[in-house]
Order: C-alpha cells, then structure tokens, then sequence
C-alpha cells in the first residue's frame, strides 16, 4: 500500500485525494491546508487527516470545529510520496523540505520544469519515471496535447504540430479574478509556453503554440492541426481516439458544440464533479487532408491531470511498470470510461 500525502487541498489537490483514496493500492496518509476554509471542511467529512504548515495557527482550525492532525513536516514523514498541489511558484519552495525527509514528490505544472528535472505524462514516457524521486506532472493544456500528439505519433508520425489555445479566465470557484470582458492575448508573443512544454515530454516534436484568455471558467479549447509524416484517414484518426483510454469522443448526435454542455453532460452522466479525465475531441472537428489533421479538443483544466498523478505515483515507487495496466488501474478505481 503506498502511502501519499497531498500538500495542498484546492482545485488539484482535493480531486488527487479523492482519487488516490479510490485506488486498491494507495493511501491518503494526510493533507494540509494554510487556513480554515470550506475545503478544510470538506477534507473533514472525507476524513483525511488534515496537517498545517504553520502549526501556530492550529487554534483557528480547532475555533472552526476543524482538528488539525500535525504539522505538515509530520504529515510527510508518514508518506512515500507527496503530491504538492500548492499553488504555481510556491511548490518549488517546497523541495528542500522533500529532499531532508527523503520523501519522493510530484509537482504540478503551475511550476517549470526544473523543480523535479522530469515532466510526465502517462502515454508518453511512464517508464521513465519509473524509481525517479521527483516527477513534475505536465499543465492540463499540455497533458492534452501530448496524448492527442502521442497518439497520432504512433500511427503516422507527426511532423509538426501548431495549436491554439483558448483558455478559461479563471476556474468556476476562483473569485479573486473579478468580471472579466475581454479576450487577452497571454502571452502575446508567439510562441506561448505550451509547446516548449509539450517537448519536455516529448523533444522531438516540432510545435508553436499560440494563447489567449476568453471570459468563461468551464474549460479551455485547443485549436489542433498536425503535419503528419503519412497521409491520414479520418476514419482511422476516428478509431484510434475511440481505442485510447483517455480521449474522449463528442460525437456529433450529442448535439455538443460547446464546453457548457459539455460539462452538462458530464454532470448528467453522474461524473463526481463533472470532471471530465479525458481530452473532449469533437468528432465533426476531425478533418484529414492527405497529412494534414485538424481538430477541436476540449480540456478541462481543473481533473485531466487528475489521473496523470495517479499513475505517476505508481510508476515513481515501481508498484506497477506497466503504463497501459496503471492507466487501466487508474481508470478502474474511478469508475472512469472515457465518453465516445
């Protein structure tokens, strides 16, 4: 049974303990949060053990009926593996607190790939990671362009890929951003990060990406086209997205053309959260000309790292050396079957 700690209980964390806690061969040992919140309630009634970092602000904890279990250090000495779901830029404070304990850590993608050295992806190079003690869990945009490249790679090989991304303003939750009305170009030069990302996953694809901000918080659309080395087949493109455990199909008889109902959908079909693990691929986007691919793919930014981090825990203690079984383990415990 591995042992996994979760610093940091908001958007990634709470949905990493949750889905750790549904796997046959993990534990949540604890999570932490910096104040009483109710995501500190929340992690209650789940009964994860929560730990502070600052332990000098138990007494606020214990007044909102919310019992700190330790500090945070303490938390980690009873883990094999931390994943820290700090917020960007604070993670990497983190790491030589990880390193005196000798525990391995996973970072999220809201910190550069020098924090941990490797960036995973579980399609890509889970084998990789296999033994490592630092894993960094690539962004949700770049999680769902590698498995969408990764596969296509696979069957045709990719030549070059240009992408856009039109991003979320802010997650459902997150108030601090404001009322937005405005598209903004983030960044405004090209090319945005996305794609040196995508090749500190996988180096030999050639990739610009493009980025903006739109006024909405469902999630973000990527605007996909590939030069392929082959020439390609929809229908073959169709079947190897309908054969991938983690892309997801909109078929064009849903009547789906838009992330809202995306999202409506996922929540009818009883998703916990209405998370959606998977890439959307809109099904009537999909266009192959000679070698030429072009799609729209939906990606919900707040769960498809979800199970990414999942199966990084696994491979970094060597539990399971097998990505195509830890995917499917993953995939299992949650119940989750990609929409098609």
């Amino acid at each position: 049974m591995i042992r996994v700690a979760i610093n940091g209980y908001g958007t990634i964390g709470k949905r990493v303990a949750d889905a750790v806690a549904a796997q046959p061969d993990m534990k949540v040992v604890g999570v932490s949060k910096t104040k009483p919140s109710h995501e500190a309630m929340v992690a209650k009634a789940r009964g994860f053990p929560l730990f502070i970092a600052d332990i000098s602000k138990k007494a606020a904890f214990e007044k909102a009926n919310i019992p700190v279990a330790g500090s945070v250090e303490e938390m980690l000495k009873s883990a094999d593996v931390v994943v820290d779901a700090t917020p960007g830029g604070v993670g990497e404070k983190n790491r030589p607190l990880y390193e005196k304990l000798g525990v391995k850590a996973i970072w999220q993608g809201g910190e550069d790939h020098e924090v941990a050295g490797f960036s995973f992806n579980s399609d890509c190079n889970y084998k990789d990671a296999i033994g490592r003690q630092f894993v960094r869990v690539v962004s949700c945009n770049t999680t769902g362009l590698c498995r969408i490249i990764q596969a296509m790679d696979k069957e045709y090989g990719v030549e070059k890929v240009r992408a856009v991304m039109v991003r979320r303003g802010g997650d459902p939750g997150d108030i601090k951003r404001g009322p937005i009305d405005a598209v903004v170009l983030n960044p405004v030069t090209i090319p945005s990060h996305h794609g040196p990302d995508v090749q500190t996953v996988l180096p030999h694809i050639n990739i610009v990406t493009l980025a903006m901000i739109v006024p909405v918080t469902m999630m973000h659309m990527h605007v996909v086209q590939m030069d392929l080395k082959s020439d390609a087949s929809r229908d073959r493109v169709i079947q190897v997205i309908e054969d991938h455990p983690r892309l997801g199909l909109v078929r064009k008889a849903t009547g789906i053309t838009s992330t809202a109902e995306l999202k409506e959908f996922a929540m009818d079909l009883g998703r916990f959260r209405s998370d959606l693990w998977e890439n959307g691929i809109f099904e009537e986007s999909v266009s192959a000309i000679g070698k030429e691919l072009y799609l729209f793919q939906a990606i919900h930014q707040e769960a498809d790292v979800v199970v990414e981090n999942v199966d990084a825990i696994r491979a970094m203690t060597g539990i399971e050396k097998d990505p195509a079984k830890s995917i499917a383990k993953t995939n299992k415990a949650l119940n989750f079957v990609a929409i098609k």
